[in-house]
């Protein structure tokens, strides 16, 4: 119990806390502004998510090679050099400071596996990762709501806003870190259950890709568009909040985000429950099946004036979450665990996290030059269709192929030798 309550107390923090020296900038609008033809706040978002992506891609690497002991420098070392950009930021003249979130991004793309591995291999494993996952899903709209109190209460300006809000959770950013490094190892119990966790070499990343190929590529493709679609959300929420009628309502940005969160954390919580590594993999499928389906619907309600845009966002919310959660935890851990992967779950998280964020780039690039004259608000919904259609296709071929293996690899072939008068 005192590993559950800690660990879920300090990584819940930790990556909450993490998310005041990302988002914040997002709630300001930098009307007007632009450079080499893009809008500023696109720039911005491009230089942090093209850092963000970077570090994505070393961290196939350095996550999944990590040793134990080196884990808490690195979180040090990157929440203070995430800080100081966005101080530089404040500092440096505009537009051209916009550089300084490409090295924001580049600082924070790795903190979500070292701080996934002090989680992974347990057997509570899935309630400590859906507490940590409500942590980006509450946080997000926590920290804008902060950023824009400062900026209308204190009338700090939307360049400084971003390392004063950073500055706040500083501090409990260290308090949650020190409980997370007191986290005991995983139990004899833990590992008979989840199998032990490994550092991978190269040959070990090389030998498990090469034997996952098939599912890694189209899952990773359905993720890439999940996280481009679920980064969209996130970054123009308030552009999208104003379309719908909601401007100028702070407190929107976590009300609206606080049941997806309770009902994220209580859906994927009951997979908890499940010990049978097989039944929860593929019950991960199912999950990905139904909430790419609401996605779908809710949109054509809303469309058709059946829902109201509060209610729209928040089961769009939902739905998105309820597919991008478990592959940033829990469906690549019962994965391992299922098929007996030497390894941890660190490497395939990073490769689905990489491509994913490069998605998200390209969906701004696109909407950017390929549909100027595009509402945030259509380009939305046009999306979301999207994304009902290929996570359907992509966890139905996905859910088969793993049984089809899983029965491969579990089959028992006993060849009888007929036995005639005693002889063979």
């Amino acid at each position: 119990m005192n590993v559950l309550l800690n660990g879920a107390f300090a990584s819940f923090g930790l990556y909450f806390c993490m998310y005041a020296f990302r988002k914040p900038f997002s709630v300001a609008t930098f009307d007007g502004q632009l450079l080499f033809g893009i809008d500023y706040k696109i720039l911005l978002i491009l230089a942090q998510v093209v850092g963000y992506m970077l570090s994505k891609f070393i961290g196939i690497r350095v996550v999944s090679s990590l040793k134990a002991q080196h884990r808490v420098a690195y979180l040090t070392g990157m929440i203070l050099f995430a800080e100081l950009t966005l101080v530089l930021f404040g500092l440096l003249p505009k537009p051209y400071n916009f550089i300084l979130f490409f090295f924001n991004g580049l600082s924070l793309g790795m903190i979500w596996g070292i701080t996934f591995s002090y989680l992974e291999g347990r057997k509570m494993t899935e309630i400590l990762s859906i507490i940590l996952c409500s942590s980006f899903i509450v946080s997000s709209g926590a920290v804008k709501s902060v950023g824009l109190w400062l900026m209308t209460t204190y009338a700090i300006s939307e360049f400084w806003m971003p390392a004063v809000t950073g500055a706040i959770f500083l501090l409990p950013f260290f308090i949650c870190l020190y409980f997370l490094k007191k986290l005991p190892p995983p139990t004899t119990e833990d590992i008979s259950l989840r199998k032990k966790r490994k550092p991978m070499c190269a040959a070990d990343r090389k030998q498990v890709f090469k034997r996952f190929s098939f599912p890694i590529i189209i899952l990773v493709v359905f993720y890439t568009a999940l996280t481009a679609l679920r980064d969209f959300r996130d970054n123009f929420s308030r552009e999208l909040w104003d379309s719908v009628g909601c401007a100028g309502d702070a407190s929107i940005y976590t009300l609206a985000e606080l049941p997806i969160a309770f009902l994220v954390l209580l859906v994927l919580g009951l997979f908890g429950l499940v010990k049978n590594n097989f039944k929860a993999f593929i019950g991960f499928h199912f999950l990905l099946i139904l909430a790419s389906i609401l996605v779908g619907v809710s949109t054509f309600l809303f469309q058709h004036g059946a829902m109201s845009p509060v209610y729209w966002m928040v089961l769009i919310g939902f739905g998105l979450y309820a597919c991008y959660v478990p592959f940033n935890c829990i469906f690549f851990d019962r994965m391992i665990a299922t098929f007996k992967i030497k390894g941890n779950a660190g490497y395939l998280i990073y490769i689905a996290d990489s491509f994913g964020y490069l998605g998200s780039m390209t969906v701004l690039l696109y909407k950017n030059f390929g549909q100027p004259n595009s509402s945030w608000l259509q380009f939305f919904v046009n999306a979301t269709y999207s994304i009902a259609f290929l996570g359907v296709g992509v966890s139905v071929v996905s859910m088969f192929y793993f049984q089809k293996k899983y029965k491969q690899d579990n089959s028992s072939f006993h060849f009888k030798i007929p036995i005639v008068n005693g002889r063979y």
